[in-house]
This record gives structure tokens, sequence and C-alpha cells, in this order.
């Protein structure tokens, strides 16, 4: 530890607030390496990342006088504590840096993205901007992602670097994580997402480290689960049993014994099941009942883990949950067969006469007040897993003596518990730092990047088997002063298991991060190529001259917003195409005055062939564009549903001869992309066709237009129109003809002719 005897010695730089930063050698060391690479920066919490992406800005702020500086985030509390940060040690106007949330209208951040040089984010608004076109990143000379541990998949840190790296020459990435996990696979995709080509690791065993470490203490509590349990427990057991067994029996999971049947073997057994209905087009009645057993086996399960480690009260609202959802149309066979079961009912008689509550209410009860006895001016933060369970310990403390407790939940409602607002949690944050509250009851929004250095204890209400969320929820305390874990823990259920699980991914990531320091460089130059080489990417990069030729002449796609967020929009927006985004009537893509896309992922489009939805809006495609398209995204198209394949092949035969609209099948968003970018390419630079909202008729050619009046006539395709007007010559000449000369078109039977000539010929009446 630090002397205090010590004399302080601060960091000296321009930009830097005098005596505000203690000098660390090993924040200098990995900034200064930072500052020349694209760098993974793994450091335990409380040790100074921050610090550290502090030092990054200044130095970028002295050699690059215009450079923006992008702070990414991923959460809105976090985005206002970095802004609150730099203002605190920065000697740099105020003005010269703002926030980027969602409560910032778009028109607002294009204003401020011009004239700040410092923005922090969240980064799914950045994504927005890019996207909209309303920002471009060939002027940001430093991205930092805090928390990069998310950088997978889709979030949106991917796709923000991959603009970054395509628009930027000397673009620099500064990624920070305190918990990166105990998987290196994992571990290297972020890296290459992230374009990073060096890491740096510090564990707190580390020499240059250790000495500013402060001590945690842990300690478990153990208690039982009440005898007044034991009742409803062995109810509940006996109807899982029944549901195992049955399970073995339809080989649906391989065990010796129902008791060794673990919730890993349930999961797999579910994940066998939907193959299985997946593999066949028309799958047999015994898996889609398995696929309810299987449910149920495991609704049951975890009412018998909430029993056991939350209590009485939290397992009654549970089984409430499943006997309303029972009761509705909609509602899953799997909540239908327990809510009917003899022994579900029986469950939920007894519960509703049982009077204890599980012992942890008491142990937190007891901590607490021992804890404030000797600890007045303390904090402490409760996390708990369940919602409910906060709830319940916020009643047992409220009006006790010297405790002044208060909830904080995530921004999500539920019928019976409403989300706190952005604003609500700022202000309870603000309120515990300052005393006014003293102890936090916290879910897992408290885990990641709150900045609340006067906690000195930390209450795990139960165990969790994730090591990152296990370091971030410990990682609230002993940041200035040693601090203290306690562990509450229920003997013989599953808080054992998910403890010892913990322990043991820590363990491993903690082996991990030794051998990568090692190792991962080495991986990424093989998982990437050794990234490209400056000359390359030079090569590679657009001037900023060939991005303003190109914004001439670009090819744009209007975009329904319900699409804005899709892989799709996002491959687009990387190809350079334009993307409009506006609330489209008909439609999810338009390319051309003429060619309007409809896309449906296989569910969807299956989904909607069920519930009878797809013909109208194929029909409404086919009314409003004269060039239709229709994609089908994904793989499954005859395994997903138990729906006959020549019932979808009927399906898709409709949609091309009666609607006259083109299927395309795509294997991914990514495919999707591609196609309408070439389709795009085409339509608007070789065709020369305009990009407008289908209905500005003036934009079509003279056939066209023909066609499209001609396609207004009931059940009439934009095939069976052409054929009016191939037989006919003119609309006149279509509109004049009898029933019967309309029949003589191929296609056109008495009901359709009959429907044309009614319209054409019939009185028309206004209605009153």
């Amino acid at each position: 530890m630090t002397s205090s005897l010590l004399r302080i010695v601060y960091v000296k730089k321009e930009f830097l607030k005098k005596n505000t930063i203690e000098l660390r050698e090993y924040q200098i060391k990995i900034a200064e390496y930072a500052i020349k690479n694209n760098t993974l920066l793994v450091l335990p919490t409380g040790l100074g990342k921050t610090i550290i992406a502090l030092l990054l800005i200044i130095e970028k702020l002295k050699n690059d006088k215009t450079g923006k500086i992008l702070f990414l985030a991923p959460t809105k509390p976090l985005v206002n504590q970095h802004l609150s940060f730099l203002h605190k040690f920065l000697t740099l106007d105020e003005e010269q840096s703002t926030i980027f949330t969602g409560e910032v209208a778009p028109n607002k951040r294009k204003k401020l993205w011009d004239e700040k040089q410092i923005i922090i984010s969240t980064p799914q608004v950045i994504e927005n901007d890019i996207i909209s076109k309303q920002i471009k990143l060939d002027n940001v000379s430093l991205i930092i992602f805090d928390e990069a541990h998310h950088a997978m998949g889709k979030y949106a840190y991917v796709f923000i670097n991959e603009l970054y790296q395509k628009q930027n020459i000397n673009g620099h990435v500064l990624a920070m994580t305190a918990s990166p996990g105990n998987d290196i696979e994992k571990i290297t995709e972020v890296c290459v997402n992230l374009s990073i080509n060096h890491v740096e690791i510090r564990t707190k065993q580390d020499p240059d480290v250790s000495s500013y470490v402060h001590e945690v203490k842990f300690s478990w509590k153990h208690v039982s689960v009440p005898k007044d349990f034991d009742f409803s427990l062995e109810l509940l057991k006996k109807a899982l049993h029944k549901r195992l067994e049955e399970l073995k029996d339809i080989n649906v999971i391989e065990s010796a014994s129902v008791s060794s049947i673990t919730k890993t073997k349930l999961l797999d057994a579910q994940k066998k099941i939907q193959a299985e209905i997946h593999s066949q087009i028309n799958p047999p009645k015994r898996l889609f009942i398995a696929a309810a057993v299987q449910s149920e086996a495991m609704k049951l399960q975890y009412a018998i883990e909430i029993l056991q480690t939350q209590g009485v009260k939290a397992v009654k609202k549970f089984l409430k949950r499943i006997q309303d959802e029972s009761t509705k149309k909609s509602g899953s066979k799997s909540s239908k067969n327990l809510a009917s079961d003899p022994l579900f009912m029986e469950v939920r008689a007894y519960l509703s006469n049982v009077a204890v509550e599980h012992p942890k209410l008491d142990e937190v009860e007891k901590i607490i007040d021992h804890y404030f006895s000797e600890n007045k001016s303390s904090r402490v933060i409760i996390f708990t897993h369940y919602r409910d369970t906060s709830q319940m310990v916020l009643e047992r403390l409220q009006g006790k003596p010297s405790i002044r407790p208060v909830r904080f939940i995530g921004q999500g409602s539920k019928i019976d518990d409403k989300g706190l607002t952005q604003k609500q949690q700022r202000d309870i944050i603000n309120k515990f730092r300052r005393g006014v509250f003293n102890v936090l009851i916290a879910t897992s929004v408290a885990e990641e990047g709150l900045d609340i250095p006067a906690t000195e204890l930390v209450l795990f209400y139960e165990p969790i088997p994730s090591e990152i969320r296990n370091i971030q929820r410990r990682g609230r305390t002993a940041r200035n002063k040693p601090g203290k874990v306690i562990i509450l823990i229920t003997k013989g259920t599953s808080d054992e298991g998910y403890y010892w699980a913990s322990k043991r991914r820590e363990k491993n990531m903690r082996s991990e991060l030794e051998l990568m320091r090692a190792s991962l460089k080495r991986r990424l130059e093989l998982k990437t190529g050794n990234f490209l080489l400056n000359e390359q990417k030079i090569k590679d990069q657009k001037t900023l001259q060939e991005y303003k030729n190109n914004d001439e002449n670009q090819v744009k796609i209007i975009v329904d917003h319900r699409e804005y967020r899709s892989s799709v929009v996002k491959s687009m927006v990387s190809k350079d195409i334009t993307i409009d985004a506006q609330q489209l009537p008909v439609g999810d893509y338009i390319i051309s005055d003429r060619v309007g896309v409809e896309r449906k992922e296989v569910d969807d489009f299956l989904n909607s062939l069920m519930n009878g939805s797809l013909f109208n809006q194929v029909k409404r495609l086919r009314d409003s564009f004269s060039r239709p398209v229709l994609i089908i995204e994904g793989d499954g198209l005859f395994t997903k549903r138990n729906i006959n394949h020549k019932a979808i092949y009927g399906c898709l035969i409709s949609i091309i001869i009666d609607y006259g609209i083109a299927i395309i099948s795509t294997k991914d968003g990514n495919e999707t992309a591609e196609f309408l970018s070439v389709m795009a390419n085409r339509e608007q630079r070789k065709e020369k066709k305009p990009i407008v909202l289908r209905g500005d008729k003036h934009t079509m050619d003279f056939t066209e237009q023909q066609q499209f009046i001609v396609e207004g006539f009931p059940q009439i395709s934009t095939v069976m129109a052409k054929r009016l007007l191939d037989h006919f010559g003119s609309i006149r000449a279509v509109t004049n003809a009898s029933e019967k000369e309309l029949q003589e078109v191929q296609g056109i039977g008495k009901q359709i002719a009959s429907s044309i000539h009614r319209v054409l010929n019939e009185q028309y009446r206004k209605e009153e």
C-alpha cells in the first residue's frame, strides 16, 4: 500500500489541471505504449483505466489541434460520468466537450458534432448518426471504447470501428475493460473487431500495480432452507421428476438416473428437440409434446431455485405469472399444462399460508444493522439478481435507525414495477454519493462502470456464475481504501454451484490473462494477417476529395425506419450507400421510382403466411411498384415450422405468377445488402431511374403509367395488366370491353371480369 507519509507526486502535462492526477509509473508506461498502437487495456477496477484514457486524450490535444476525440460508453450514466471526469481534470474549456445520448435531438447532434472537439456518447447514437450520414469519422483522431468486452456480434462498437477504419487513415483506438472474460477466443474476437494490435494487461499481483491495490476482505454467510419450505419443495420436485422421466423415456435426455439430470442437460435437450423439429418438413407430434414437457421442466426447476434461494414471496409471484399466462389464448402449452397439474395447484395453495420468509432477509438486516453501528458515515451496496428481491430487501430495511436505503434498477418497466428514468438513476447516484441514501439496493444495472468511491461494503444477496459480473460487482468496493465483500449462500442449493463456478471461471480468466501476455499478439497476427500495413491501409483509404466526389453521385436507398438498425442497413452504409430513413407505407426499401423491396426473414415470412397477413402485404407492394421484389432472408424456409412444403411452394408460386413479384433468397443481412447495393447501382447509375416514394407517377415512363392505371383494377397484377394492354391495345379499349371480351385474356376468369366491369360501369355513390 502507498504510505500516507510519502509525498505524493503529481503528473504534470499541458491541458491537465495542476496537482490532480497522482503519478503512477504503470499508468505512464501503459499510456506511452497505447499512444503508438491500437491498444486493448485490461486493468482491474479502481486502478485508473480512465486516467490512462485521459493521458491519451491530452497527447491527442497536443499533437492534433483539430482532430476530434470520441469517447464511447455503453450506458447513459457512464457517459455522464466520463464528461464529469474530463471537466474535473482538463483545463480545456468545458464548451469544447459534449455528450450524445438518445435524448439529444439528431439535428442538434449534427450541429454539436461540427462544433465540439470531444464527444462522449453511447454507441447506438453514433451508429445511428453514421447510418444517416449526419457524421463522418474521417476527422476523429482517437476513439475510446469503454467496457470493450461488449465489442462482439452485432454490438454497435463493431460497426463503428469498421467504418472508422475505412474512413480514417490515421485512426487510433483505445479499448478498455476490467473483465474481458475467460474465453481467449472471445477476447481475440474483441481485438479483431476493434483493430487492436497491442495488448496491455495488468493483474493485481503485478509488481508495478500491487502497491496501489487495496485489500478486499471476503466472507461468506451460509443459511439453511427453512423447514417450512420442505413440503412445497417436495411437491415441486415430484412434478419435476415426472417430467424428467417423460423426457428420459422418449430419449430426449440420456442419463443413468433422473436425479443426475442437471439444468445444463435440460438446456441441451431443448436444443436437441428444436433441431429435430427444424430438420423435418412434417415433424411428428411427439416432438412438440417433448418441447412442451421440456419447457414445463425448466419452469419447475426455476421455481425450485427461486424458492430455495429467494423465498416465498418471489416464488409466489413466479407461479402466479404461469397461472395468468395459462388463462390467455396466446398462453404457452407448457403454462397451461402446469396450471392444470394438481401438484402445481397444491403448491400454490400451500404457499399462500406460509408466513416464513427466506432467512437471507434476516441475515441482510443483521449485517447492515451491525455494519452501520460501527461505520455510521459509510456506504453499502446490496446486489440482488431479481427485481422482486430488491423490493423485498428495501421493505425489510426501510424505517430502521441510521439506515437510509434506496432501490436502484434499470429503465425497463413491468406491469407492476416501473423502471427508473435516466434522470432518476443519476439523481439516486448523486444522493448516494452525498449520503442522503447510504444503502443502494441494486440489480445488474449497477455492476458496470458506476464510480462510487466511498462504498466500503458490497453484499451479494446470492452468488452469480459469471466471472465478469462477479468482478464488476466487487469492484464497487476497495477503490480508495480497503473494502469488504459478503456473499450470502443457501446451503445445498444452486447458490453453492454458482459460487464455485464463478471462482473457477475467474481463476481460469486470471490464468488466461497471464498466458495472453505472451500469446495474444501472435494470435492476432494469425487471425488478421498482421492487420493492414500502413502502406496498404493508405492505399485502401479513400481520399477526402474522393468522398466529396462520391457524395455528389451517391447511390441512395430509402429505408423504412423499422429497418434502420438492421444488419442490412449497417452493411449498406459500409458500402458507401446513402440511407434515407422514412416511415414507408409499403415495403422496406425503395431502390428507384419503380423498384420497391419487401424484406422478410424466414421466421417473419412463415408467421405472416400463417396469420394471413402475407398476401395483403404483397398486394400492396404490387400495387405500389411496377417492379416489386420480395427478399426472403435466412435458412430453414421448409423446416422451421410445421407447414406442409406444398403449401409453401403454392404461396411462392402465387406471389410470382399472380402478383408478378420477383422472389430472391439470401443467406443473411450482408448478402441482402450486397443484392440491394448492386440493384440500386444499376437502377440509379445505369438506368438513370430517380429514387422517389411510389405515387409520384410523373416520374414513370409512358408505358409504366398505363400499366399503373390498369393495375388499379380489381385483382389485376403487373403481369395481368400487361396482358390486358397487349390484348386490347389501349386503356380505353380495356375499359370499353364487355365481360365476355375480358375473359378472352389468359388468366381473366368470370369473377375477375365481373369485378372489373362492375368497377368501371356501376354508378358512383358518394358515402354520406
